[in-house]
């Protein structure tokens, strides 16, 4: 049986401040009351370092927009006090699962129908897909 031995070296800080902390997430939409338990309808990947990437239609956008909000997903949403919708519950729910800037992320939130939901994330980049 042969081995090597030696001893690790650490990085210099020079080289580490050059690395982009992860960020990889997964975007999904699917009908239900709770993320657990929702049929989901779609989903998109999106990556944001150390390059927008993914299947996400406008990756550099979404990541745009999550960098402007410091990754709390929560302040994308809003409610469009223009918008007409039904009372109608069939809830929909959004989920963000991965990693954002080196942390771990799981959220999620859930509206009553899917006009609610259009009309919560009018103009969200993110959510988008």
């Amino acid at each position: 049986m042969s081995g090597t031995s030696g001893t690790a070296q650490a990085q210099p800080k020079e080289a580490a401040a050059g690395l982009y902390a992860p960020s990889s997430l997964v975007l999904a939409v699917g009908q239900g009351e709770e993320a657990d338990t929702a049929t989901m309808q779609r989903a998109v990947t999106l990556t944001c370092a150390p390059k927008a990437s993914g299947s996400h239609p406008a990756p550099s956008a979404a990541c745009a927009e999550l960098r402007s909000v410091d990754g709390e997903f929560a302040r994308l949403v809003s409610a469009s006090p223009d918008a007409f919708c039904t009372k109608e519950w069939r809830p929909v729910v959004v989920t963000v699962d991965g990693v954002w800037q080196g942390r771990r992320v799981a959220w999620s939130t859930t509206f009553g129908n899917s006009c609610e939901m259009q009309a919560s994330l009018t103009g969200s980049a993110a959510f988008a897909f």
